[in-house]
């Protein structure tokens, strides 16, 4: 099998946390782009990124391999590899603080709370775990082994050495982790009587797409079992224990049963709360992280120390008190 050749070390630092945004220049065949600022503006018109951009190759920020300032005028290159740091304006403060479960000189496991996003996506850049981590730790090799959806609190791993992450992160593509997770969602004492229920289906997102879809009669690519682990009145909770990893995966599986997990602004149905609103978070916990460590060889089994609010002060969480 022939290796993808590896780019170029970036010749920018990391800043605030951030990586580079890393891009290398397609083909050509036409010649449709004569310089670099041609393709540049043609990449991002349209978008918030087409000022910005322009910006930034105006001021000399945009670099190629070894440090190389490149410029507007510059020709383009096909094949070429380029990096910038992107503009950004200040993003209001997640305010909720992530706790520190584990360290070592390899591994990194934390307390995620619920609205902070994992890694830098879309309009969440500083105020992610992991920009947070490698500024308030110290730590700017620091990697995700894998990610945790922004709504959903609990335990998530990094890597702390560049030549660690990818034994942590095949733990994950090998289904080496045992993940267990905590939901809250309405009990129907009928459905009940049938759990634990293995539930496996196909389940797609396209992109740009917020709600992720089961098709029927799909081969299954998403499986997760479920089991309820009490009652309290009209409210279920809920051990879900995800043996695969699909995008919003729990979340569609509980929707499909009939329980949509409480305060679930997509399923089922899109309500698209503002990014600062706070109140009634996602009643969804990664409860569990069991794994044996790849590089240390330690059996490691890791709880979150989070409540879900719901279960002990429903009436809180639904006045908009959340935690």
């Amino acid at each position: 099998m022939r290796r993808r050749a590896q780019p170029p070390p970036s010749p920018l630092p990391q800043r605030a946390g951030i990586d580079p945004v890393r891009l290398r220049l397609p083909p050509d065949p036409e010649g449709t782009w004569p310089d670099l600022g041609d393709y540049l503006a043609a990449r991002y018109a349209g978008t918030r990124g087409a000022d910005s951009v322009a910006r930034l190759l105006a001021a000399g920020r945009v670099l190629g391999p070894g440090g190389r300032v490149l410029r507007a005028e510059d020709p383009y290159e096909p094949g070429a590899y380029l990096w910038f740091h992107r503009d950004m304006e200040p993003e209001p403060r997640v305010p909720f603080s992530i706790s520190v479960v584990h360290r070592d000189a390899h591994l990194l496991v934390v307390d995620k709370p619920h609205f902070l996003a994992t890694t830098p996506r879309g309009s969440h850049i500083t105020e992610t775990a992991l920009a947070r981590l490698r500024a308030e730790l110290d730590l700017p090799g620091l990697s995700p082994a894998h990610r945790l959806d922004r709504l959903t609190a609990g335990l998530v791993m990094f890597s702390i050495r560049p030549e660690d992450r990818g034994a942590y992160q095949l733990l994950f593509q090998r289904r080496e982790v045992h993940k267990e997770y905590e939901a809250l969602a309405p009990y129907d004492a009928e459905l009940a009587r049938t759990l634990p229920r293995t539930v496996r289906s196909r389940i797609e997102k396209a992109r740009g797409v917020i709600a992720a879809v089961e098709v029927p009669g799909g081969e299954p690519n998403a499986e997760s079992l479920i089991e309820c682990a009490g009652s309290r009145g009209a409210l279920g909770r809920y051990r879900l224990t995800p043996r695969t990893g699909r995008t919003h995966q729990l979340r569609v599986h509980m929707n499909g049963l009939g329980l949509p997990i409480l305060g679930d602004p997509v399923y089922p149905q899109v309500t698209d709360p503002a990014p600062d609103d706070y109140r009634r978070p996602l009643q969804l916990l990664a409860r569990v992280l069991e794994f044996t460590d790849p590089v240390t060889a330690r059996v490691h089994r890791f709880e979150s120390g989070r409540t879900l609010q719901a279960w002990d002060d429903r009436a809180g969480w639904e006045a908009g008190s959340g935690r």
